[in-house]
């Protein structure tokens, strides 16, 4: 059967019904972690509208892997509850849902971008940890203390991942991503930019990767076998002045990924610094480098970056240059992207027989 945009996808005993996903896109709106009516109309309408699979934002690990007092988390039941509501109304609409599990290690304790994203330090903030002593380099005001982790408390880290993978599990998510790029905690140890230890943790390529494994390999465990588990990584830092993470690591670490039994790829770039040089960031600038994953480290792979166009996002799967089209903000201004781009390219898609006569 020929790729495309709406064809299927299988991954373990889980089918997509299309290659389109929403990407994880922080909404810094819930309520001590837990998920809000707004969360349930902002997955949900994107399920209506018709994305395949649908991705929750970052999705806190503990209390200090939030980035602001106002993300989701999952390191409670409580959280865990209110997650299964919005779990249940996405299958409801065919749609999978997925959730991608995060510590914001040095970038936690701060305001929500609509409030300046400002540290917050004193009673109001917390404790932040990263691999390494250094603070976020924030341009203005104070940046909160930053710690680093000790190996008994990295072991804690794979711990808190692993008991939110189980309360995910139980909620009833068939995807679970592991967020190891954009600068949080995971993308933190990978990067020599932030790593400085000289532990098992720090060092080289080896001792670097070592958390993520650890991580990816435990989720998987408690993950079920017929549910896939993703990995994000940053394919670059955007650094090239300076000792950095490449698209040669990516690629290396991708490979030993798909050794620990991770299902698909979601490859992005950037967010450990802010001195990144992004390249003038067109229709898809970031796809080169999940194709080279998905050639190199014979990985499946999502594709992100700019793409709001639905030829676009059929050409990347029917040329062989992505399995899945993770979109962001083009979902944020068209929550109802699949069913338009499915009526561009000509495909026929089920309809909620509520909506039915909109198509008529």
């Amino acid at each position: 059967m020929t790729r495309s945009l709406f064809s299927s996808f299988d991954l373990r005993g889980t089918t997509l019904p299309n290659r389109i996903g929403v990407s994880p896109m922080c909404q810094y709106s819930a309520d001590d972690g837990v998920a809000t009516d707004w969360h349930l109309v902002h997955l949900g309408s994107r399920a209506v509208g018709g994305a395949g699979l649908v991705m929750t934002e970052a999705t806190a690990v503990s209390p200090e892997g939030r980035i602001s007092p106002e993300d989701l988390g999952i390191w409670t039941d409580e959280q865990a509850d209110a997650l299964a509501r919005i779990v249940s109304f996405v299958r409801d609409q065919g749609a999978v849902p997925g959730i991608q599990l995060a510590h914001a290690g040095r970038k936690a304790s701060k305001r929500r971008p609509w409030e300046g994203s400002t540290p917050i330090t004193g009673d109001e903030g917390w404790e932040v940890v990263a691999p390494s002593a250094e603070p976020w380099p924030y341009d203005a005001g104070d940046a909160p203390s930053t710690r680093a982790l000790s190996p008994e408390e990295i072991e804690g880290v794979v711990d808190d991942f692993v008991a939110a993978a189980e309360r995910a599990r139980d909620a009833g998510f068939a995807v679970a991503e592991v967020h190891a790029a954009h600068g949080y905690l995971l993308h933190q140890f990978l990067s020599p930019v932030t790593n400085r230890r000289d532990d098992d943790y720090g060092g080289g390529f080896e001792g670097r990767t070592r958390l993520v494994r650890e991580v990816t390999a435990a989720v998987r465990e408690v993950w079920p076998d017929d549910r896939p588990v993703f990995v994000r990584l940053s394919a670059t830092d955007w650094l090239p002045d300076r000792a950095s993470w490449t698209v040669d690591d990516t690629v290396r670490l991708a490979d030993r990924l798909t050794d620990l039994g991770v299902d698909l790829v979601d490859v992005s770039s950037g967010g450990i610094h802010p001195d990144q040089q992004v390249p003038d960031a067109g229709p898809g600038y970031q796809v080169p480098y999940a194709e080279r994953v998905r050639a190199e480290a014979d990985a499946p792979v999502a594709a992100v970056g700019a793409i709001t166009e639905p030829r676009h996002a059929d050409a990347l799967v029917r040329n062989d240059r992505a399995d899945v089209v993770l979109l962001g903000r083009e979902h944020l201004r068209d929550p109802y992207f699949a069913r338009h781009a499915a009526r561009d390219l000509g495909v026929d898609v089920e309809w909620p027989p509520q909506y039915r006569r909109a198509r008529e």
